[in-house]
């Protein structure tokens, strides 16, 4: 075999490798849309096509007016901007003094604190905030919530500043710029697209968290994931108002996503080359 065809091969592995991965991918976010259009006994039956079915957008209708699902949409919404632009304010200032002043062993810490099981926590924080009169509130949720966004941005963070040249900072120094000035006026837009990186994807932990919000909200501050298991009873699912659901907590952060998708990949890939 010459080197042209293994190139030929290699090559059609690889566009197999990527389709077959598209296709798991893409596959059951097009079942669920599909589904969100369907009647429930258009689902359950299943002797139909997965395309056999007349659309009818009762589901949507049934979401927003039968379950509330505004209100638990806005929950979630206020709960994740706040834990994310809380966990930016404290996150990003000690990831500069991490990154410039070598802290090895506070990054160590973070990253501990990172990895200890969110479920450790749910028992104190539900006296804790208890005891507060907290519980049922949105500040519990942003606290709750911070606490693994805030590491995360840290950790996602400390690379991008290593990466930027520090002779930027002392140019701006010579200029008469303080430290603080030089911070916020050159590092803070340079590393623009890290920042955007780490927003967005401890928004998504946020948005899509169902473990604190079960156990620290209550009838008030009920954010999405939970209210998903209204859908659900003892002896019946509501197929067709659960898809539609879904497409409503999925939709949003999608759209986030594709809108942001360039500074995304320039964020993720600030870092992995120096020099």
């Amino acid at each position: 075999m010459d080197k042209k065809t293994k190139e030929k091969v290699s090559n059609v592995g690889k566009h197999i490798l990527i389709y077959a991965v598209m296709f798991f991918t893409i596959a059951p976010l097009l079942w669920m849309l599909l589904a969100s259009f369907q009647p429930n006994q258009s689902i359950i039956n299943a002797n139909k096509g997965l395309f056999d079915f007349v659309p009818t957008v009762e589901n949507f209708v049934s979401v927003i007016t039968e379950y509330d699902f505004l209100d638990y949409t806005w929950n979630s919404f206020v709960v994740a901007a706040a834990a994310t632009v809380f966990s930016l304010i404290i996150g990003v200032p000690c990831a500069y003094v991490v990154a410039r002043y070598k802290m090895r062993k506070a990054s160590v810490v973070v990253l501990l604190v990172r990895m200890i099981p969110g479920i450790s926590f749910l028992l104190p924080w539900f006296s804790i905030f208890s005891k507060l009169g907290l519980r049922d509130s949105y500040t519990a949720l942003i606290l709750s919530h911070m606490l693994v966004a805030l590491p995360y941005i840290v950790w996602t963070m400390i690379p991008n500043f290593e990466n930027l040249p520090r002779e930027l900072e002392e140019a701006a120094w010579i200029d008469g710029s303080t430290q603080i000035g030089a911070f916020f006026r050159v590092t803070l837009r340079l590393a623009t697209p890290g920042m955007v990186t780490a927003a967005l994807l401890a928004f998504i932990f946020s948005w899509n968290n169902f473990m604190f919000s079960l156990i620290l909200a209550g009838s008030k501050t009920q954010t999405l994931p939970v209210a998903i298991f209204n859908f659900v009873s003892y002896a019946y699912v509501d197929w067709g108002g659960l898809m539609a659901a879904a497409v409503m907590i999925t939709l949003p952060i999608m759209i986030l996503s594709m809108c942001l998708q360039k500074y995304i990949v320039s964020g993720l890939t600030a870092g992995a080359v120096k020099g």
